[in-house]
């Protein structure tokens, strides 16, 4: 018992339990992301029985995993067992639901079917330094495999889609256009900041830039969100070819993936690229300058041990010193959704 202020706490070792059994709940809802059952459940509620025949499971642990999906806040449930009816939370619904415009699912499978097994030999990542995906079996870098896979890099777009598109929404409309005209996503992958950024500023015209495989992807989602006339999907390789000449110029989720050296050179590039007055916007989940509470944001650096050879995230303090060595002078920050945010540099 601790006493504080003339009350007494009890000290319980449940927060203990609870991440360090964390994996538990993490696999039941990426079983169930993989599944499609929340998709499966968006026409309405069903039986268990009709959930196990639709998804081909078996009676035993049926209750269990249904009812688990309940208690930790991701099903509701009319009834008991035989005569339950579970169906989803407005968030599964949302989110969750293939059909949805909102669905993040795609981020799950890619956690379940890569990132689940990788971050088993987290401890070796910590010894080592080395990476712990395909690159530790003597494949190739995580970009070069994911490329070289027209399955694998569809899961991978959809999975980044399904990540930022919250941050991405928010920045179309927080960030101020209104001065400027032209914009370039650089890496930018199936196109979904640019489509944004033109759907909420119809005055602003863009460019996706980003390796040649991906451009039919990119083209495909744009012409689905009826904006392919605004923005262009432009091929090239951003650490050898010049970035495109824009006014303003973002990178959603770049920066990390590299070392200090090559972030620098990005920042650098990207500054060459501006015209006077123009602005660099990094959308990551930038760690707070303290490191104490962007508890995603330190996670998500360490999953850059995990995935490649010397990616990281970093503060706004790291990223402000590295813009004005580049040369710029002003720099501001803009929360977004969740545990993103952008940092501004103005050249």
């Amino acid at each position: 018992m601790v006493a504080t202020d003339n009350k007494t706490t009890a000290v319980t070792p449940a927060k203990i339990l609870e991440t360090g059994l964390a994996f538990f709940s993490s696999k039941v809802l990426l079983t169930a992301a993989k599944l499609d059952m929340f998709t499966l459940l968006a026409d309405g509620g069903k039986s268990a029985n009709e959930i196990a025949t639709a998804l081909g499971l078996q009676q035993r642990g049926l209750y269990d995993f249904l009812d688990a999906l309940v208690s930790l806040g991701f099903l509701n449930r009319d009834g008991l067992k035989e005569q339950a009816l579970y169906s989803n939370t407005t968030e599964t619904g949302m989110f969750l639901n293939r059909k949805h415009p909102a669905y993040i699912g795609g981020l799950l499978e890619m956690a379940n079917n890569r990132l689940f097994g990788f971050w088993n030999d987290f401890e070796e990542a910590l010894r080592t330094g080395k990476p712990q995906n395909e690159l530790k079996g003597g494949g190739e870098p995580v970009f070069a495999t994911l490329y070289a896979d027209e399955q694998k890099l569809e899961e991978f777009v959809a999975a980044m889609a399904g990540s930022q598109a919250g941050s991405f929404m928010a920045f179309a409309k927080k960030f101020d256009f209104s001065p400027y005209s032209t914009h370039c996503d650089i890496g930018g992958s199936g196109g979904h900041l640019s489509a944004h950024i033109v759907k909420n500023n119809p005055h602003m015209h863009s460019i996706t830039f980003d390796l040649p495989p991906v451009a039919p992807v990119a083209q495909r989602n744009l012409y689905a969100m009826d904006v392919d006339d605004k923005v262009e999907v432009v091929s090239g390789d951003f650490f050898t070819d010049p970035f495109p000449v824009a006014e303003v110029i973002t990178m959603g989720n770049i920066l990390h993936d590299w070392d200090l050296p090559t972030k620098k050179l990005l920042i650098k590039k990207a500054y060459d690229a501006l015209p006077k007055g123009g602005a660099l916007a990094v959308i990551e989940n930038i760690i707070d300058d303290e490191r104490r509470q962007n508890t995603f944001g330190l996670l998500i650096s360490l999953n850059m041990l995990i995935e490649t050879e010397g990616g990281f995230d970093y503060t706004a303090a790291d990223f402000t010193e590295w813009a004005r060595e580049a040369g710029f002078t002003n720099i501001q920050v803009i929360p977004l959704a969740g545990p993103s945010s952008a940092i501004i540099a103005y050249k």
